[in-house]
């Protein structure tokens, strides 16, 4: 390419120059002549520090990886007939994921003769529901699907109250001792 249009390390514009033109200034400056536009006409090209560019923009996507959340999808699984002690252990289960900002999906399976009373089934799982509606809110409701029936509970969001702990969880203080 015998022309490129020059942009200095500031954001000026510098117009349209031989590109050994270009070269030169950039080595005047101790940068690099880095074109940014190839497909332009002529294609644009930017006098910059590379090495400093490429070093902020890591820095860059290690803070956004830092940042964003890894969160995802826990289930909790029932049965129509299932025991006190057994529903209690699993909703404490599905509050932990809750309270963890894990998505949580609730299914019970029925088998043999439970198919005869799908009606406790459903009882099982809004009495789940019930039990976490102020940590969570209903993704999808309870549906019916084969032999099973499947709802999604999400994390209730808790806008406008920082530095306030969710009802249910632990502040990151530490305890004092006796």
């Amino acid at each position: 390419m015998p022309r490129v249009r020059c942009v200095a390390a500031n954001g000026d514009m510098l117009g349209v120059m031989e590109t050994r033109d270009a070269m030169r200034m950039a080595i005047d400056q101790k940068m690099d002549l880095v074109e940014i536009s190839p497909n332009a006409d002529p294609p644009v090209c930017r006098i910059m520090d590379f090495g400093k560019f490429r070093y902020e923009e890591s820095m860059r996507n290690k803070k956004a990886r830092k940042t964003q959340s890894n969160k995802s999808m826990k289930e909790v699984k029932f049965h129509a007939n299932v025991g006190e002690h057994d529903f209690q252990t699993k909703l404490n289960k599905a509050k932990g994921f809750l309270e963890g900002g894990h998505k949580v999906k609730l299914s019970l399976q029925f088998r043999g003769r439970e198919n005869a009373h799908r009606e406790l089934g459903f009882e099982v799982i809004k009495r789940v529901i019930q039990e976490c509606v102020e940590i969570s809110v209903i993704d999808m409701a309870p549906k019916l699907m084969g032999r099973s029936i499947v709802a999604m509970l999400g994390v209730k969001t808790t806008k406008g109250q920082k530095g306030k702990t969710p009802k249910g969880t632990q502040s990151t203080l530490p305890k004092e001792r006796d």
